[in-house]
């Protein structure tokens, strides 16, 4: 395979390289360039069939353990036998090599709900003053926070009109609804995680989001409040389904 950032073959002379790192507000006149993003991913299990979930949950959290993987395990809120599970890594093949087995070994005692299934990356926006924490460190403390269990999960998808706008257009519809989440934020009511998940989702949504916090109402409100938002009003074609679950278990990795 060739290295990402080098010049593929047949390309035209003069003619820039494809860039695919994330690039961050600049540092001593120069841009933050990082090749590197976080993945996470939400699996749904319906744990209804013996040992329930209690037990499952206790025997995923030792496989996940085991493997080394960084999750957190939500109990269910509008399922009594339901459980989510939130994992993250760097390498996306963790999904395939230690995720997988780990559910798989639960066998009949649980029953994937593909559903809710939310798979997306961290990104930058070209503005972040700490790169590596913007992409890395900032999405894996608010999710293992303790003094934050419940979360809000849901993939959304913007419609076409939204990317015919000229950027200047789309920077002051994107600031009013970062104002709101950073008001949410600064009151410790809501924290986010947003992802992208581009080619990534089965229904082609575009973006997953977490909305983290120490208690459920706020994390509604925030979504209540940015209904009001140009973005959400005007330019929103589908949000949800919603996962809404307590945490209670976490694992680092």
């Amino acid at each position: 395979m060739s290295h990402p950032h080098a010049q593929p073959e047949g390309h035209a002379p003069g003619e820039a390289p494809l860039d695919v790192r994330e690039r961050g507000a600049q540092r001593d006149g120069q841009p933050q360039l990082l090749d590197r993003r976080l993945f996470m991913q939400l699996l749904v299990l319906d744990c209804r069939a013996e040992p329930g979930a209690a037990a499952s949950t206790q025997k995923l959290a030792a496989l996940l353990r085991a493997a080394n993987v960084g999750s957190v395990i939500y109990e269910d809120v509008n399922d009594p036998f339901g459980v989510g599970l939130l994992t993250f890594t760097e390498d996306p093949a963790d999904f395939v090599t230690k995720v997988r087995p780990a559910v798989a070994a639960l066998g009949a005692a649980v029953a994937l709900r593909p559903e809710f299934t939310m798979l997306g990356r961290s990104y930058s926006s070209g503005f972040e003053q700490d790169l590596e924490f913007w992409l890395l460190k900032r999405p894996r403390e608010t999710v293992l926070n303790e003094a934050w269990p419940w979360a809000i999960w849901y993939p959304l998808r913007r419609t076409g009109a939204f990317a015919r706008l000229e950027p200047r257009d789309q920077g002051g519809i994107l600031r009013e609804h970062g104002t709101i989440g950073k008001t949410y934020a600064a009151a410790d009511l809501a924290h986010d995680v947003r992802l992208a998940c581009h080619g990534l989702d089965a229904k082609d949504n575009e973006f997953v989001i977490g909305l983290i916090g120490k208690e459920l109402h706020p994390l509604s409100h925030v979504v209540q409040s940015m209904r009001t938002t140009r973005q959400t009003a005007e330019f929103i074609a589908q949000m949800g389904p919603f996962f809404v679950g307590r945490a209670v278990v976490r694992t680092p990795g």
